[in-house]
C-alpha cells in the first residue's frame, strides 16, 4: 500500500517533517528524506512506517544510505524477510560496483585487503547483517557459515562475525557453566 505524503494545511515543511533536516548529510532527494523522517515518526505503526520506507526505497533506487537505513529499520522492527531482501540488494549492488568475485576463496582476500574501503566496509557490514538475519529466520547453518567467513576477515571483531559465531555455537550459554 502506498501512503501519500501528508499535506496538512497551514503547516510549514518543518512542522510536517520535523526530522528531515537531521538527514541533511544524505545525498538523496528531499522527498526521500521526508519519507525517512515519516518512517521514524511512525515507528510505532509498522504498516504506515513500512509503506513510507518502501516508497523511499522505490524513489532512492540504489542509494547506499537509504538502503542501509532500510535494512536497519527492517532489522530493528523484526521484519526479517524485508531486512534480508534489502541487505541482499546492498550485497549485489556492491558486488556489481566493485566487480567482486562470488566464490569465497577468491572474495576473502579482496575483502581482507580492502576492508577499509567504504564500499567494501558496506559489503562486509551487509554480509554480517545477513548472517544475523538468517539466524533469526532459522537458517542456522547458513548464518554460521556467514559468521565464520566474516570472522576470518576481521581484526578487531569490528563486524561481529566472531560474536555471532559464538552465540550460534553456544545458543544457551551453557558451555561455561558445564566447565565449572
Amino acid at each position: 500500500m502506498t501512503m501519500p505524503l501528508p499535506t496538512p494545511q497551514n503547516k510549514t515543511p518543518a512542522q510536517q517533517f520535523p526530522d528531515a533536516d537531521g538527514l541533511s548529510w544524505y545525498v538523496a532527494p528531499e522527498t526521500v528524506k521526508q519519507l525517512l523522517a515519516l518512517v521514524s515518526a511512525n515507528w510505532g505503526n509498522p504498516e504506515l512506517a513500512d509503506s513510507y520506507m518502501n516508497q523511499a526505497l522505490t524513489i532512492a533506487g540504489e542509494d547506499p544510505d537509504v538502503l542501509v537505513s532500510a535494512y536497519r529499520y527492517f532489522f530493528y522492527t523484526h521484519n526479517n524477510t524485508w531486512a534480508l531482501k534489502v541487505a541482499t540488494k546492498v550485497l549485489k549492488m556492491v558486488e556489481r560496483m566493485e566487480s567482486l568475485p562470488k566464490d569465497w576463496p577468491q572474495l576473502k582476500p579482496v575483502l581482507s585487503n580492502r576492508r577499509d574501503d567504504p564500499n567494501i566496509r558496506l559489503y562486509i557490514n551487509a554480509y554480517a547483517s545477513s548472517g544475523l538475519i538468517r539466524a533469526r529466520l532459522g537458517e542456522i547453518e547458513s548464518a554460521k557459515e556467514i559468521a565464520a567467513q566474516v570472522g576470518e576477515i576481521e581484526n578487531r571483531n569490528e563486524f561481529g562475525g566472531n560474536v555471532v559465531r559464538d552465540i550460534l555455537a553456544h545458543p544457551d550459554g551453557d558451555d561455561e557453566a558445564d566447565e565449572s
